[in-house]
């Protein structure tokens, strides 16, 4: 089951390749056509202003008019490197015996494997809106991969610090799909902050670029996913650090770390529903969000600490 595991892999960081070749190849050979919104009386026969649109319906930009037949074919090569991650980690998990999140290995593809799906949720959702943000989300999900494959991937017995399967499964998990959707907002915040960059108003650019308010909406919602998942991470991985260690708290560097990033999403939801931030505030916050999380899966390899296994 191991090698199916490590095939399902090989298999899966293929066909993100070309999933990645099939999105780009789909947004450059886009056409477009700009539509106009008609104008709706209020009051004494003024139009409606364009910023009293909803945050995800702009009033006014691009609608595709590509190839259904290449947009059906990228998003159907997106789909099978999601089952393809899903049957490395199951098999890998059959072999193991346990919740397949227990090394750096495991959770570098279980990871790839968040992103993608909630990459997936996201399109599914809004396919407009996203179908760009795959030239940044496929390319993390395949450095996530071939991450993976510099570790080796050894399987063996649980530390005894890591021995409740419940608790490795079900905190871990919500580790990956938390840190998955805070992918997809990072997708979309580095997006947006390069869209000045890309020509955002001209002709060409506006034929597969979503809108910023597009933009703005798929970074919050994916954080509005990722929040409370992180949230029951953190929980929960305190329920288990006082049945391992015996303290529910320990300012380990990766607790540590895991709660700078709690704090960072929380401030972004803060700021931008009490505060009202929008643009490139907030794209920034997310970008340093997902800094922060890509620094609490890695920075024990540098900090020690009682998560040094992992």
């Amino acid at each position: 089951m191991l090698a199916l595991s490590q095939l399902f892999v090989a298999a899966g960081a293929i066909l993100v390749v070309v999933a990645l070749a099939a999105t780009v190849l789909v947004l450059v050979t886009t056409r477009a056509r700009v539509v106009t919104a008609q104008p709706t009386l209020v009051g004494a026969g003024a139009p409606v202003p364009r910023d009293s649109a909803r945050p995800d319906e702009p009033a006014e930009g691009p609608v595709s008019d590509g190839s259904p037949a290449r947009a059906w074919y990228a998003r159907l090569t997106i789909r099978l490197a999601l089952l393809a991650l899903t049957g490395a980690l199951v098999a890998r998990g059959i072999a193991v015996g346990h919740g397949p999140f227990a090394n750096q290995y495991e959770f570098a593809v279980a990871f790839a494997w968040g992103m993608l799906a909630a990459y997936t949720y996201a399109a599914w959702r809004d396919e407009r809106g996203t179908r760009a943000l795959g030239v940044v989300v496929l390319p993390l999900v395949l450095a996530a991969l071939l991450y993976a494959t510099t570790t080796g991937g050894p399987a063996g017995p649980l530390v005894p610090a890591l021995q409740h399967n419940l608790l490795l499964t079900v905190h871990v998990f919500s580790a990956v799909l938390a840190y998955g959707a805070a992918g997809v907002a990072c997708a979309a915040a580095a997006l947006h902050l390069t869209l000045p960059r890309l020509g955002r108003g001209t002709r060409s650019a506006s034929t597969w670029l979503p809108t910023e308010r597009r933009l703005d909406t798929v970074g919050y919602r994916a954080v509005a996913l990722a929040f409370p998942l992180m949230t029951v991470m953190l929980v929960l991985g305190s329920v288990w650090a006082e049945r391992a260690w015996g303290t529910f708290w320990s300012w380990d560097p990766k607790e540590t770390a895991a709660l700078v990033t709690w704090l960072i999403y929380g401030a972004y939801l803060h700021a931008r529903v009490a505060r009202g931030w929008r643009g490139r505030r907030a794209s920034w916050l997310l970008v340093l969000g997902f800094a922060a999380v890509v620094f609490t899966y890695l920075g024990n390899h540098f900090l020690g600490g009682l998560h040094s296994y992992a």
